[in-house]
């Protein structure tokens, strides 16, 4: 372990292994970076601020970093980018929790840490670059579309974080970096948004970052399929699996069928079968036949997918918990091989790949995910059951979102898996996107977003990414409706926001009602 000391990032003071200090030819803090790096390449390299390098904690580095592709860091005082970064990504990897493990690729150059040789992986594409800062978030960025875990982890420091965060970065290097690493329209939000909400018109800026490198989808072959945990830790791997279903009794039993074939047994199958019907019978009565593991079984007039989770969730007693749809089919070895890729990568949540018949995979590395399914995730049970299925997103959209939010926030990261897949049948019949009174396309002015998304928004958002997501929103959807008058659809587009917020405030007082 080596560490980089350095005043505001604008001097490095020194390098430090073993509490000796390491002889270096580089006089900057990047190019000392860089050869930290390729001296040291199986190190793992800090860098510290130098009034935090007392604060540092040490005995927490080897569960942190505990495999080579992580990057983590942590800001006391302070960022690079502004929080109206917020305008062009509104992705849960922006609004960072600061007070538990938080995956997102906006870093700290207050103390943090990457391994030498996953370092030098970059190093071909910033020969150029002078700001450690910006190298710092613009690595964490394309790396983690690429397979590199970011984090922003409270646990490399004693320090706590400031009320208040000091961004370093000014509007050039926003414009910089949003030119670098993602499409050039977000160019046209981030300078309206800017004259917009922050009264500033940075011309010169906008187009200073049109000659930029262009870093967006850019691919680089780490080897996250071959990397694994350093600690030897035994992982239990009791789980049940949780198959809400709504009128597809033959789906299930062909689910059960395959869980009944795994390597791997599932211990419980929780089963919440819906039907609105009070005076109707279960169709499930293949569960009285004898299965290899334990069935428990509800049957229920209340609907709604949010409402039967929530409910299974309350009988799970293993270690881990699969969320399955009903009309899914696996093969025999899925939750073996999920047990060790869990183990292999250290981590509490996968995302399997579900793919319907026919359908080729989009995303072909392992990698940290903006998303959440409750179709395809299997979760440690010490997160999954500290969360709840939001009632007032019953009968919508967003529901997932809002509980990998919430998983989030309690330190447990989502990570997407394209080999582990499975078929999602998406049967015509059954399912629960039954309309409730949450039916507002019904209304004369439909509202825009749904109330739904609305939620979600106010929830998880921060006020930029507020503001972002509504001017993109507007932008977008100009050419799926009628009105050609760019004035007249801004002031429909207004009040149909407003309705959102509106009708978003009255969903506690209509879930309920069926």
């Amino acid at each position: 372990m080596i560490f980089l000391i350095h005043r505001n990032t604008s001097e490095f003071l020194r390098a430090v292994k073993d509490e000796k200090e390491v002889s270096l030819t580089g006089r900057s803090i990047i190019q000392v970076f860089w050869e930290l790096a390729e001296k040291f390449p199986e190190e793992l390299i800090i860098w510290c601020e130098e009034k935090f390098y007392p604060t540092i904690h040490f005995d927490a580095f080897k569960t942190i970093f505990h495999h080579d592709l992580i990057m983590a860091s942590y800001a006391i005082e302070s960022n690079f980018l502004p929080d109206s970064i917020g305008y062009v990504d509104q992705m849960p990897f922006i609004n960072v929790n600061p007070k538990v493990p938080y995956g997102t690729w906006r870093m700290s150059a207050d103390i943090g840490g990457i391994k030498g040789s996953t370092l030098l992986f970059f190093k071909d594409y910033y020969s150029d670059e002078y700001n450690f800062q910006f190298l710092l978030n613009s690595i964490a960025k394309i790396g983690q579309q690429n397979g590199l875990f970011c984090y922003s982890n409270p646990n490399l420091t004693k320090s706590k974080q400031q009320l208040s965060l000091h961004s370093h970065g000014n509007i050039n290097e926003l414009f910089k970096f949003v030119a670098q690493h993602y499409k050039k329209e977000w160019l046209w939000v981030l300078l309206f948004a800017s004259w917009k909400y922050e009264k500033k018109l940075p011309v010169i800026s906008f187009i200073q970052s049109q000659f930029s490198k262009f870093f967006f989808r850019l691919e680089v072959d780490l080897p996250i399929n071959s990397i694994r945990v350093s600690n030897n830790n035994t992982l239990s791997t009791s789980i049940d699996v949780i198959i809400p279903t709504l009128f597809r009794p033959g789906h299930v039993k062909n689910l059960l069928k395959d869980l009944r074939q795994q390597t791997k047994l599932p211990h419980r199958v929780i089963i919440v079968e819906q039907d609105p019907d009070p005076d109707s019978n279960s169709q499930l009565n293949f569960l009285e036949e004898e299965w290899p593991f334990e069935i428990i079984h509800h049957f229920v007039h209340t609907m709604g997918a949010c409402h039967a989770r929530n409910l299974a969730l309350e009988e799970v007693r293993s270690n881990w918990v699969l969320f399955a749809d009903d009309d899914i089919r696996i093969e025999p070895r899925l939750l073996e091989n999920s047990f060790e890729e869990l183990k292999r990568l250290g981590v509490s949540c996968l995302n399997l790949n579900s793919l319907q018949p026919g359908e080729k995979t989009v995303f072909s590395k392992i990698k940290q995910w903006g998303a959440f399914g409750s179709a395809n995730a299997l979760v440690k049970s010490e997160y999954a059951l500290q969360c709840k299925f939001s009632k007032f997103l019953e009968y919508g959209f967003g529901e997932d979102i809002d509980y990998g939010m919430q998983l989030r926030n309690l330190g447990c990261d989502i990570i997407y898996h394209p080999d582990l897949q499975f078929t999602h049948l998406k049967a015509n019949t059954g399912g629960f996107r039954t309309p409730g009174v949450n039916n507002w396309k019904e209304q004369e002015l439909e509202p825009k977003p749904s109330p739904t998304m609305m939620f979600l928004i106010k929830q998880h958002y921060s006020k930029q990414m507020m503001k972002g997501f509504k001017i993109s929103l507007f932008i977008k959807y100009y050419k799926n409706q009628k009105i050609i008058n760019p004035f007249r659809y801004f002031r429909s587009m207004q009040k149909r926001w407003k309705l959102s917020e509106s009708l978003c405030e009255k969903l506690d007082k209509t879930e309920t009602k069926r």
